[in-house]
């Protein structure tokens, strides 16, 4: 199985239900065929570079899961066929993706920044 990555955009007209039911949907979807979740992030109501279908705002959310390489077509009909999803973009992961999105998962990045402060902080 291949580690993949998926960010989808909700239309903004939806309601907070409305994209929790959506996103569920998809979830299922990935669950019913044997995909593994890896991790799940909601971005929430972000600012578009440009419009899409004369909007400027759209719900972002990034999935990471496992699943077998045939199953990918199936995902992206769905969401061609749901009018809700603006855009979509899946990503195959290579062995670098994947360290980096493990130690992104892990806080890693964050930590050296935290030390750093906490150096100033002390050097003062």
């Amino acid at each position: 199985m291949q580690q993949y990555e998926t960010v989808i955009i909700l239309t903004p007209l939806l309601s907070e239900e409305a994209v929790k039911e959506a996103i569920a949907k998809f979830t299922m979807l990935l669950k019913d065929n044997g995909a593994e979740i890896i991790q799940e992030d909601n971005w929430g109501l972000k600012k578009l570079a440009y419009p899409i279908q004369k909007k400027t705002t759209g719900y972002y959310h990034l999935t990471e899961f496992k699943a077998p390489g045939e199953f990918i077509n199936k995902l992206e009909v769905e969401f061609k066929r749901d009018e809700r999803v603006m855009r979509f973009l899946t990503t195959a992961l290579d062995k670098h993706a994947i360290a980096y999105n493990e130690k992104k998962r892990s806080g890693a990045f964050n930590k050296k920044k935290t030390e750093k402060v906490e150096e100033e902080v002390s050097n003062g």
